[in-house]
């Protein structure tokens, strides 16, 4: 299989990277490798959703992918979602895309800008109607989240954002791979590892070390099971 793995930053899947036997003479930000039969693109985007889209949007014209996978950290507004459990993201929102109307917040699709089922969308959401039947990836717990600019750390928008969409966990490009797939018509999933509770910014609680080594053991587990 061709399979590419999408990640923000190289510290989020350093130990894959050392997994897959990437290729020194990997040009621009796709680096190839091998592991367990499959030839693989590592691309590592950057942080937001406006760098996940331009370079996914860029690798998928070049080539024909069989499978890929969107793998990260994120944050989780759903309090039995402990810092270090992997999560498969099956539905992702752009929650911020919208407008306010005085204490009001009016999403694209209340604009009537777009519609709630106009694809890739589902009911306003993005949902990943086929995940790929893969026996590492199916234990996972299947959680809905939120893509966001700016990562939510005061108590009046988290509560305000729980009761508007009621996301399990937030990141800052999920639903941009998430669009970019759909459109692409290439299968896949996002992966994440939970790193920290979303709240006010609180460093010293979150558990990156964990959840990377987690998010890994699971992403490596996903492509040896492809």
């Amino acid at each position: 299989m061709l399979i590419l793995v999408v990640a923000a930053t190289a510290d989020e899947v350093a130990p894959l990277s050392e997994a897959i036997r990437l290729e020194p003479s990997s040009t621009d930000r796709v680096q190839q490798g091998r592991h367990a039969g499959h030839e693989i693109d590592l691309l590592m985007t950057g942080v937001g959703m406006v760098a996940t889209a331009a370079w996914c949007g860029t690798v998928f014209a070049r080539r024909r992918y069989d499978l890929a996978l969107n793998v990260g950290l994120c944050g989780a507004f759903d309090r039995s979602l402990t810092p270090g459990t992997v999560v498969h993201v099956v539905s992702d929102r752009l929650s911020e895309l919208g407008a306010e109307d005085g204490n009001a917040f009016l999403t694209i699709h209340d604009l009537g800008l777009l519609g709630l089922d106009e694809p890739p969308f589902r009911g306003g959401a993005i949902v990943n109607h086929a995940p790929p039947d893969n026996a590492a990836l199916g234990p996972l717990r299947a959680v809905s989240g939120i893509t966001v600019n700016t990562v939510h750390g005061r108590d009046e928008t988290i509560a305000e954002v729980a009761a508007r969409f009621n996301p399990q966990v937030e990141s800052m490009e999920g639903a941009a791979f998430m669009y970019a797939c759909a459109v692409h018509d290439v299968p896949y999933a996002q992966i994440r590892a939970v790193s920290n509770r979303v709240e006010r910014r609180n460093r010293a609680a979150w558990e990156i070390g964990p959840a990377v080594r987690a998010l890994n053991a699971t992403v490596v587990a996903v492509l040896e099971s492809a």
